[in-house]
């Protein structure tokens, strides 16, 4: 007879769609879509007018993000300390270096630190990738479904006030995350 080996508590997984409405509240963006992205390691955000500066003997960078897609406002100014710059291989396939930041992230009531780099990313669909780093062990990603987070309606896209609640959801009236248990 063979044993059995020890059984492992279950893990719990939040699921997410291939895209989703996020806070960074750290940086004041109550929301910008992003695109979860398993084949990035790293986490990449659209830095608009990107210069790097020292402070105090650290390292920063300053930076504008639009964080709705196609529009130029709202703007978002941004300083913030640079942890590292790194290669990083684009969606072309070239090798660049980018600044990297640290930030808190919030999504479906979960807030966390995630490392971003900086990049333009005028012409991409998605102003902001989710990479993997960002989604291990928390959340499994649902290819066939967006929004879980729920979506906002084109008046919600225009307020330029954009608010999100004690739980850094950036949507109003967000859906009930979904639970896997593994």
């Amino acid at each position: 007879m063979r044993s059995r080996a020890p059984s492992r508590p279950p893990v719990t997984r939040t699921l997410l769609g291939w895209r989703e409405w996020v806070a960074l509240p750290d940086l004041g963006i109550a929301r910008i879509k992003v695109k979860t992205d398993t084949g990035a390691r790293t986490s990449a955000l659209h830095a608009w007018n990107l210069s790097q500066f020292e402070r105090d003997g650290a390292p920063w960078v300053r930076f504008i993000v639009h964080p709705m897609q196609r529009l130029l406002l709202p703007a978002v100014e941004v300083e913030a300390l640079q942890v590292d710059e790194r290669p990083v291989r684009n969606s072309g396939g070239v090798m660049e270096r980018r600044p990297v930041i640290l930030t808190h992230l919030a999504v479906l009531g979960h807030t966390f630190p995630i490392e971003v780099t900086l990049t333009p990313r005028d012409e991409m669909g998605f102003r902001m990738l989710l990479g993997r780093e960002a989604l291990r062990d928390r959340f499994l990603v649902d290819p066939t479904k967006s929004y879980y987070n729920g979506r906002l309606g084109r008046q919600s896209r225009l307020d330029r006030d954009g608010h999100i609640d004690r739980h850094g959801h950036p949507n109003p009236r967000p859906k009930r995350p979904k639970v896997i248990v593994l």
